[in-house]
Order: structure tokens, then C-alpha cells, then sequence
């Protein structure tokens, strides 16, 4: 038994896509499409020259409901066409893209969101004074993910 509070519980969405994991990858990390698929945020900017890299830190703004809040990630790990994910500083979360091919030629996407040490004690100071708790902020997070994936697999469907 975990004995990981439940706003640390990894959270996890997944799809399968009906496309190759080239063109999923294409409009994955076109960041400015995200606010698009993402119910929480608003914007993704990059703040180094460079591109999409290891050690690339992203600025986002974020939204649920009337509060408003800004984030900063960096890129840890990059796989291209496979796998890329962000450490979130100010909460502790690790954001997880990966992709894989499946036998009928299309593309299995899974989003998950571990927390590798802990939320940040600010990160739980803001969801318990703002978002309702941290535990239930998770289980939004959770549902928005699952809407994440959903709104990517049907823009790559789509185009």
C-alpha cells in the first residue's frame, strides 16, 4: 500500500491515436497548440534560445476558474518521436508525454504526471488556499489530462 498522499498519486491518460507517432510528435510539441487541448492552461512560452532541448525552460500561465497562476518547467528528458517530459519547479510534478507505435500503424499516447519527490510545500499551500485541495485539484488534473489527450488525438486525426 502507497503511502504517498493522493495528490501525489501518478495520474495518467492515454489514447490511441490513428496516425504514426511522426505526426502526433509534430503537433505534441507545437506548444503553442496546448492551451487548445489543456483545460488549466492558457499559455506556454519558451524563456532560452534553442528549440525544444534538454535544460529548455518553458513559462506557462495557468487557469481554474477565476485563479490565475504562472508555472516554470524544464525540459528534462527528449526522445524524439518517443518521449518527452518537464519538471515543474514550483509544485515538484513531473509532466510525461510518451508515444509508441502500435501494430496497426497508429500511435499510443500516454500522458502521466508523477510527483518523483514531493509537491512543494507552496504547491500545497496554493491548491489547499485556492484550488480546493490538493488532493481534489489532482483528480481535476487527472480529468483535464484525459481532455488533453482526447483534443490532441482528434487535431492529429484531423489534419
Amino acid at each position: 500500500m502507497s503511502t504517498r498522499p493522493p495528490a501525489e498519486r501518478e495520474l495518467r491518460a492515454e489514447a490511441t491515436v490513428d496516425a504514426s507517432p511522426e505526426a502526433v510528435w509534430a503537433l505534441l510539441t507545437d506548444f503553442s497548440r496546448m492551451p487548445a487541448w489543456s483545460p488549466e492552461l492558457v499559455a506556454m512560452r519558451s524563456l532560452l534560445r534553442g528549440g525544444l532541448r534538454v535544460g529548455q525552460q518553458y513559462a506557462a500561465l495557468n487557469r481554474r476558474k477565476a485563479v490565475v497562476w504562472p508555472t516554470r518547467s524544464v525540459v528534462a528528458e527528449l526522445v524524439p518521436g518517443r518521449r518527452l517530459s518537464w519538471d515543474t519547479r514550483s509544485s515538484g510534478a513531473r509532466w510525461i508525454w510518451e508515444l509508441a507505435p502500435t501494430a496497426a500503424g497508429g500511435t499510443r499516447v500516454v500522458h502521466r504526471r508523477p510527483v518523483p519527490r514531493r509537491l512543494t510545500r507552496v504547491s500545497g499551500l496554493f491548491a489547499g488556499l485556492l484550488l480546493g485541495g490538493a488532493a481534489g485539484h489532482a483528480d481535476e488534473l487527472e480529468s483535464g489530462m484525459a481532455t488533453t489527450v482526447a483534443r490532441l488525438k482528434a487535431a492529429v486525426e484531423g489534419s
